[in-house]
């Protein structure tokens, strides 16, 4: 078994591990380092090896998952690159580039991954890239980690993972910005708090299931559903007339602007 050591126990951290416990994985065979004892108690607690020391965690593994907060990526890169040597790196910090992460490890073989929060619920979506010395069996063995918290898309350039993160990083603030209203515009239609929350989340699961199994766009789907003159017809002529489709394109790319701004601090 690949041994692994996560440098960060937060809650992404968390997320990956226990994914890959319930998967099938050993737990002997993972670190976790943090400084906060409190991060690992859970873990430790599963048998997954926890240590405050970030160079006795990585010096014990195969592959090093980076997944602290963005600020201390390069503090905690050039305090373990000494042991870097023949190791694949995975890193979840958003705004990081391969090319820094490799300068400041001393090693190029680095996987830079934007996961979203339904991976707390083992239904997330990651976007991947390589770098080009991460080799195929890299690859698989970084698929096979992010895997077990949802799924995941690799992408041949390092620049689309700024609009991966305007899509499915940010996307699920939208969609719960989306059930926010729609409940608060049942409610104000006379619904109780708990019917509108009951129905507004069923249909959002539903509508999303549907769109999954299903071979027609979301498009075709949406004509299927709206008949002629029809209540949803009535709903979406209000949507359209107030340029729902602009404001999320406009929304959207200002939140890629911003994931490419971050990335050039």
């Amino acid at each position: 078994m690949t041994k692994l050591a996560f440098m960060g126990a937060g809650n992404m951290a968390q997320a990956i591990i226990g994914g890959l416990i319930d998967n099938g994985s050993n737990p002997a065979d993972i670190w976790a380092s943090d400084p906060m004892e409190s991060q690992l108690n859970e873990l430790n607690s599963r048998g997954v090896n926890t240590t405050t020391d970030n160079l006795s965690a990585a010096s014990n593994a195969d592959v090093i998952i980076i997944s602290v907060k963005p600020d201390i990526v390069e503090s905690l890169a050039k305090e373990i690159a000494s042991i870097t040597s023949d190791k694949l790196f995975i890193s979840v910090a958003a705004g990081t580039t391969t090319g820094s992460l490799a300068s400041w490890l001393e090693n190029p073989a680095v996987v830079r991954c934007m996961p979203n929060t339904p991976s707390l619920v083992g239904k997330g979506m990651t976007g991947l890239f390589a770098s080009n010395s991460v080799n195929n069996e890299q690859r698989q063995t970084a698929n096979t980690i992010l895997s077990a918290i949802g799924e995941t898309l690799w992408f041949d350039e390092e620049s689309s993972l700024d609009a991966v993160t305007a899509i499915s990083g940010s996307g699920p603030a939208y969609f719960f910005y989306v059930i926010e209203v729609m409940q608060l515009a049942a409610e104000a239609e006379g619904l109780s708090l708990n019917a509108s929350r009951q129905l507004v989340l069923q249909t959002a699961l539903g509508a999303a299931e549907m769109a999954l199994q299903s071979s027609h766009s979301a498009g075709e789907l949406r004509k299927k559903v709206t008949s002629p003159g029809g209540t949803t017809a009535a709903a979406l002529t209000i949507l359209e007339e107030r340029g729902l489709e602009t404001i999320f394109a406009d929304a959207v790319s200002a939140a890629r602007k911003r994931s490419e701004e971050l990335s050039d601090i």
